[in-house]
C-alpha cells in the first residue's frame, strides 16, 4: 500500500513493488500481519510535527510474519521461524520485508502471532511507561484512551503491580472494556464532569498516564496532587498537552516528556512484554483487522475513534 500524496485515508491506493531480496546481513520475512498505529495517520495526512515521509512511500513500522530467506552470514536455520520487528519507520503495508538478521523479534510458542505484532509497538510503551513511573501497589494510576492499545495494557499492568487504577475513555463500551480488564473505577471522557467523577471516586491520582493530550490531558493533570507524575506520550485529540514546566513545579508535579529509553532498553521493554504475553500475564485486545488493501478503511476507523484495541492489518 502506497502513500504517494498527503491526505486523507483516501491517499492510500494498492501498488505493485520490486520483491525484497536478503542481503549479506539480512533476513527476508512473509508478512502475515501489520500493525497500524495512531501516529501513522498522522503522518499519511502530512503531519508537520517532528517526523515527516519522504514520498512516495509505504507506510508501516512494525509487522510479524515468518522468515522465508537468509542472506550471507545469516544462520540458515532461521528459515520458518515466527518473528515480529520494527522497520525503522516505512515498509510495513506490504507482504514481504527484509531487516537486518539481529532486528527481529522471537515469538515464543504460546504466543499468536497476531498478539506479538499487537503488543510490538504499544506493548513496548506500556511497559517503558511502567518501567518510568514506578508503579507500586496502593498508587492511584490514571490511564486516558484506556481502551486503546497502548492505554488497555496500561489497565492491566498497572492493575497487576497493585496499584488503583482509575481508567477514563470514550463511550459506554470502551469504558466497559476497560472495567473488564480490571480498572477499579472506570469513566467515560467524555461526559464534562468526569474530572469530577474521578475526584469523588479516588480523591485524586498519583500518575497520569497522558495518551489523548488537549483538554482530556490538562483536566488530568488537574487531578494530581503534589509529588505527582503527568506522563505525556500520546495526542490522541491531534495536540498535546499545554501545560509548562513552570505550571507543574507550582503543583509539586513532575512531568515527563519524550524519551521513554534508549533502543538496547526499549528492546529489552518489547522481550519483556512479549514474555509476560507468552505467560498470559497481559493480552493485547485486537478490536478490528482490515485485509492489507483495506488500510485505508483501517485509517478511517482509527481517525473517527470507531476502534477497541489494536488495528491490524491482514496481508
Amino acid at each position: 500500500m502506497w502513500v504517494k500524496e498527503f491526505g486523507g485515508p483516501e491517499v492510500l491506493v494498492a501498488g505493485e513493488a520490486p520483491d525484497p531480496v536478503a542481503g549479506p546481513g539480512q533476513v527476508l520475512i512473509d508478512v502475515a500481519f501489520a500493525n497500524i498505529t495512531f501516529v501513522e495517520t498522522q503522518l499519511r495526512a502530512g503531519s508537520t510535527g517532528p517526523y515527516r515521509l519522504d514520498l512516495p512511500v509505504i507506510p508501516g513500522n512494525g509487522v510479524g510474519g515468518v522468515i522465508v530467506a537468509t542472506g550471507k552470514g545469516v544462520d540458515p536455520e532461521l528459515v520458518g521461524v515466527r518473528v515480529v520487528t520494527g522497520l525503522n519507520g516505512s515498509g510495513g503495508y506490504a507482504e514481504r520485508v527484509v531487516v537486518g538478521a539481529e532486528a527481529p523479534f522471537v515469538v515464543r510458542d504460546g504466543l499468536a502471532l497476531d498478539d506479538a505484532v499487537a503488543l510490538l509497538a504499544d506493548g513496548r510503551t506500556a511497559a517503558a511507561l511502567m518501567h518510568a513511573a514506578g508503579v507500586t501497589a496502593g498508587m492511584r494510576v490514571l490511564v486516558e484512551a484506556a481502551a486503546g492499545g497502548v492505554g488497555s495494557l496500561l489497565v492491566q499492568l498497572a492493575g497487576a503491580a497493585g496499584a488503583t487504577v482509575v481508567a477514563v475513555a470514550g463511550g459506554a463500551g470502551k469504558v466497559e472494556l476497560a472495567r473488564e480488564l480490571g480498572a477499579a473505577h472506570a469513566i467515560d471522557y467524555s461526559s464534562a464532569d468526569w474530572a469530577q467523577r474521578v475526584r469523588d471516586e479516588v480523591g485524586g491520582v498519583d500518575i497520569v498516564f497522558d495518551g489523548v493530550g488537549g483538554e482530556i490531558g490538562a483536566s488530568a493533570f488537574g487531578l494530581l496532587g503534589r509529588g505527582g507524575w503527568f506522563f505525556s506520550y500520546g495526542l490522541a485529540s491531534g495536540a498535546w498537552t499545554e501545560v509548562s514546566e513552570e505550571t507543574a513545579a507550582a503543583r509539586g508535579v513532575s512531568i515527563h516528556r519524550g524519551s521513554l529509553g534508549s533502543p538496547a532498553e526499549l528492546r529489552r521493554f518489547t522481550e519483556r512484554v512479549l514474555v509476560d504475553a507468552a505467560n498470559g500475564r497481559v493480552r493485547p485486545v485486537i478490536g478490528q483487522r482490515f485485509p492489507l488493501t483495506e488500510a485505508a478503511q483501517a485509517h478511517r476507523a482509527i481517525e473517527t475513534r470507531a476502534t477497541l484495541g489494536k488495528t491490524l492489518l491482514v496481508v
